[in-house]
C-alpha cells in the first residue's frame, strides 16, 4: 500500500494580520475546517469550484505584518465578547490562532522608524521568504486587509506600497482588499508586470456596493431612468476611525461611485456620506436611497438598508481570493486577474462591473484553473497567453 501524500501547503500573509478581518479570516478557517461551523459565504466550497484544484482550507498556514501587539487570541476574544465570533470558539481553535500569531512580524513604518523604503521593503520580503522557507510552503499569497490610507501625495510609496513591493520581490502573489495604494503606485507598474506573478485587487466588495452592482444593472434593463442615488454609511472599529480621515473616505468612495456609472451608463446626482460611529464596533449599516422614473415619467424610489458585520462579510471572500490567486499561480498564472473582479470595487484588469456578469466569468475563471485538457482548452479558447 502506497503511502498518502499531503497536499502542498500555501500561507496566506495578511497585512493587518491583527486586525478584525484578519483574526476572523484565522478563526473562520479554523472553524470550517475542524467542523465546527458550515462554510456560509464560501464561493470556492460551492459546486462551481469544486474541481477548481483550489488549496484545500486545511492546508493554508497563516502569518502576516502588523503594527500592533495584541495577540490574536486576546484579539479573537474581544470579537467573540462584540458577537463578532461565536462564542466559545477562541477556546475551541486557541492552538490555530496561537500558531498564526507566532508568523505574525512587525510592520511598519512605525513613528521614529528610521529605515528608508528600501529598507522596509527588502525586511518585509525577508519577512515573507522566511515564512515561506519555515513552513515548508509551496507559495504564500499575500493579502492587503489592513486599515484604508488616504491615497499618497507625491512620489513617496505609502505603507501598502511598501508590502506589495516586499510581495514582489519576495516572488509572492498579492491581493489588495483595500482601497488603499498598493500595486496601483506608478512607480510598481514595471516591477508588476515583469515579476510574472498573478494579482488582484482592490477594495473587497462586501455591502453597499455588492447590492449597488445588483441593483445598477436591473434599473439599466428596466430601462428606468435613475435621477439620484445617495447613501450613507454608519460604522464603527478600526475601519471607521480611518475612514473618519476624509482623504480616505474619497478613496473608499470612489470604487462604489465607479460601479454605479458602469451599471447604469451614466452617474446619477447625490454622493455617498462614511460616519464613524465607535458604539457600532465591528458592526455596519449602509442606507440607499434612490430616486427613478417610470413610464410616462412617474416618480418613485427605492431604499435599501444593509445591516451587517463588516469582518464576517469580508473573511470568506479573503480565503477565496488567497485559493483561487494561489491556483492561479499554481497554473502559470500572471498579471491582472480582471476575472475576479466580482469580489471588488474597483477590480483591475478589464472587466465587467454587474454582479451577474462578474459571476459569470468567475466560473468561467474556476474552468480554467482546473488542469489538465480541459483546462488547456479553457486557456487556448480565451486567447490570453499571461
Amino acid at each position: 500500500m502506497s503511502a498518502s501524500v499531503s497536499p502542498p501547503r500555501v500561507g496566506v500573509w495578511l497585512i493587518g494580520a491583527r486586525g478584525s478581518v484578519a483574526t476572523t479570516v484565522v478563526a473562520g478557517c479554523a472553524a470550517v475546517t475542524a467542523g465546527l461551523h458550515p462554510p456560509t459565504g464560501l464561493i470556492t466550497e460551492t459546486p462551481d469550484f469544486a474541481d477548481s484544484g483550489l488549496p484545500d482550507l486545511s492546508s493554508l498556514v497563516f502569518g502576516g505584518h502588523d503594527t500592533v501587539d495584541c495577540p490574536l487570541p486576546k484579539r479573537a476574544e474581544t470579537l467573540a465578547a462584540g458577537g463578532v465570533l461565536p462564542h466559545g470558539l477562541p477556546t475551541a481553535i486557541g492552538a490555530e490562532l496561537t500558531a498564526a500569531d507566532r508568523e505574525i512580524r512587525p510592520g511598519g513604518p512605525l513613528p521614529g522608524d528610521t529605515r528608508d523604503a528600501e529598507e522596509l521593503i527588502a525586511a518585509f520580503a525577508d519577512d515573507l521568504r522566511d515564512f515561506v522557507r519555515r513552513q515548508g510552503l509551496a507559495c504564500a499569497v499575500v493579502v492587503n486587509v489592513a486599515s484604508t490610507e488616504p491615497a499618497p501625495n507625491g512620489t513617496e510609496l505609502p505603507a501598502s506600497s511598501l508590502y506589495a513591493a516586499a510581495a514582489l520581490r519576495a516572488g509572492c502573489p498579492y491581493v489588495n482588499f483595500t482601497p488603499s495604494t498598493g500595486l496601483h503606485h506608478p512607480a510598481l507598474a514595471r516591477a508588476a508586470q515583469s515579476s510574472g506573478l498573478p494579482y488582484a485587487g482592490r477594495d473587497g466588495k462586501t455591502g453597499q456596493t455588492l447590492l449597488r452592482s445588483a441593483l445598477g444593472p436591473m434599473f439599466a434593463q428596466r430601462a428606468l431612468a435613475v435621477r439620484a442615488w445617495s447613501g450613507t454609511n454608519l460604522l464603527g472599529g478600526g475601519d471607521g476611525a480611518a475612514l473618519a480621515d476624509p482623504a480616505a473616505a474619497a478613496a473608499k468612495n470612489a470604487g462604489k461611485e465607479r460601479v454605479l456609472a458602469d451599471t447604469l451608463g451614466t452617474t446619477p446626482e447625490g454622493e455617498v456620506h462614511i460616519d464613524d460611529v465607535p458604539a457600532l464596533g465591528d458592526w455596519k449599516t449602509a442606507w440607499d436611497h434612490i430616486a427613478f422614473d417610470g413610464f410616462l415619467g412617474a416618480r418613485m424610489i427605492l431604499q435599501t438598508i444593509w445591516q451587517g458585520c463588516d469582518s464576517a462579510l469580508a473573511a470568506p471572500l479573503v480565503l477565496d481570493l488567497a485559493r483561487l490567486v494561489s491556483r492561479a499561480h499554481d497554473r502559470g498564472l500572471s498579471g491582472p486577474l480582471s476575472e475576479l473582479g466580482f469580489y471588488f470595487k474597483d477590480p483591475v484588469g478589464e472587466g465587467p462591473s454587474a454582479l451577474g456578469e462578474q459571476y459569470a466569468a468567475l466560473v468561467e475563471f474556476a474552468q480554467r484553473l482546473r488542469g489538465g485538457a480541459a483546462g488547456r482548452r479553457a486557456d487556448e479558447h480565451s486567447g490570453e497567453g499571461r
